[in-house]
């Protein structure tokens, strides 16, 4: 049975308490994705009704590994919220299922660039730190007032 299906019929009035781990396999991840669980999740959470919501807090947990963005190698990423707060909107009686809410929160802690030295598990520097610096001189000799410029170009285009 799943801890986070919550059957709102059945939902104390006091709420319900919700401890233990999931395998990692609970987040979903397909095999492409640059972003693997690493260790399974951890929580304890406290879910209340309210009018219109259920109202889940209290602490989640988490390991990830990543792919440097930089240096193309994997690295370990904690996904710690200890003060985690969420709520689901309640649109008919019965189970109403956490599972997405829960995964979605955890899942957009992790970093859209991710960076190996940003790693708070073994923290490092990066291998490829200072090997994409932008560069003081340009690429191909330009000079100064010739042509009209890259958007001439646009100019002959034809209707």
């Amino acid at each position: 049975m799943n801890p986070f299906h919550i059957d709102l019929r059945h939902l104390p009035g006091d709420g319900k308490q919700l401890q233990g781990t999931e395998l990692a396999s609970f987040f979903a991840l397909p095999e492409t994705d640059t972003a693997r669980a690493e260790s399974p999740l951890t929580y304890d959470l406290q879910v209340i009704r309210d009018d219109e919501n259920l109202v889940i807090t209290g602490s989640v947990e988490a390991e990830f590994s990543l792919e440097c963005g930089r240096c193309l190698e994997r690295y370990r990423q904690r996904v710690d919220i200890p003060d985690y707060v969420t709520e689901v909107p309640i649109e008919k009686e019965g189970i109403i299922d956490l599972t997405d809410a829960i995964r979605e929160d955890i899942l957009l802690t992790l970093p859209n660039f991710p960076r190996c030295e940003d790693g708070n598990v073994d923290p490092r520097d990066c291998p490829a730190e200072g090997r994409f610096d932008a560069t003081e001189s340009p690429l191909a000799p330009e000079t100064p007032g010739t042509g009209k410029g890259v958007w001439s170009a646009l100019d002959n285009l034809k209707n």
